[in-house]
């Protein structure tokens, strides 16, 4: 085993295409992304030594693979049969406009297959593996996140999840060491009935309950909820100006997930967690920063013990 290493599950990545006005130019970024590829840009960048594991094929399926050639972390990935999805998003304007998507077709069975066993022996060498989902559920059958989570966690790996829906019922009838969801995932898939603080309390100890060991639950511009050890706190984080708020829970994953497999202790993952999300919106881009703002932020980010009876 890799002591201090991260196995990222990344079944889906796109490509990105974002079209952006610079005075009078019209600019063109095209970049890897989705929520694996921007979770193993934050881990690395914090200073884990980051795995990638994905399936890569079709035009831009080969696109994506050349462009992840200039990320900081180790890409290891199997051919599919069927191309990757993409999205064009025209940000001229100020907003993101999305022009065109596509989340790309789902992987045959030869594919999971082999993405399935490429993953099992790169998270068995990893100290933690983070599960991150496909843009769009078809992409990938559930239970291939309940078995991976199971198989890992069984052989002492850590399992940080960060998922809803199908995937997260999934994953909890593995094991899962640390959930992150946000409290929009919560009400939406009816495990909370609003964002009342006694209702994603209520929902955190639940998420304990079906089989995880620790719950964040991120709350928009309000303070994130963890449930650490059976205590429950509040993450309280000074506000920084947003330029964009894509990509802040990515990078709670992410950094979460850096300092577990360094053997960091939880609280010490959560508050980690929470400085890399509040400084990724302060940028553009997802999943990025740099280490030394977020160790400097982690200083002002506080836990304060809630109580509640249940």
């Amino acid at each position: 085993m890799v002591s201090d290493g991260v196995m990222v599950f990344a079944p889906g990545p796109l490509l990105t295409v974002t079209i952006e006005q610079h005075g009078d130019d019209v600019d063109l970024h095209v970049h890897p992304g989705g929520q694996g590829v921007w979770q193993a840009r934050m881990a690395a960048l914090l200073g884990a030594p980051v795995v990638l594991c994905t399936a890569l094929g079709g035009e831009v399926g080969g696109v994506i693979s050349d462009a992840l050639a200039e990320e900081m972390f180790e890409v290891r990935s199997v051919k599919r049969g069927t191309g990757n999805g993409w999205y064009v998003h025209d940000r001229r304007a100020g907003e993101r406009d999305t022009v065109a998507s596509n989340s790309g077709l789902p992987l045959s069975r030869h594919d999971l297959d082999e993405l399935y066993t490429l993953a099992l022996a790169e998270g068995l060498r990893s100290a933690v593996t983070v599960l991150s989902g496909a843009e769009d559920p078809r992409v990938v059958p559930p239970d291939v996140f309940r078995r991976l989570a199971a198989d890992l966690a069984i052989n002492g790996v850590r399992v940080v999840a960060d998922l809803s829906g199908d995937y997260l019922t999934a994953v909890l009838e593995g094991t899962v060491a640390f959930l992150k969801i946000s409290h929009d995932e919560l009400i939406d898939s009816g495990r909370a009935p609003d964002d009342q603080l006694e209702s994603l309390a209520e929902a955190a100890f639940e998420l304990r309950d079906e089989g995880a060991e620790a719950v964040l639950i991120s709350r928009s511009d309000q303070p994130a909820l963890a449930l650490l050890d059976g205590e429950l706190f509040e993450v309280d984080v000074p506000p920084l100006q947003e330029a964009d708020h894509r990509g802040a829970g990515d990078s709670m994953t992410a950094a979460v997930a850096a300092v577990l497999a360094r053997g960091g202790s939880l609280h010490e993952a959560v508050c980690t967690g929470a400085a890399a999300g509040a400084v990724n919106v302060t940028r553009h881009g997802l999943g990025t920063g740099q280490a030394e703002a977020i160790a400097e932020f982690v200083n002002r980010v506080d836990l304060s013990p809630l109580v509640f009876r249940r």
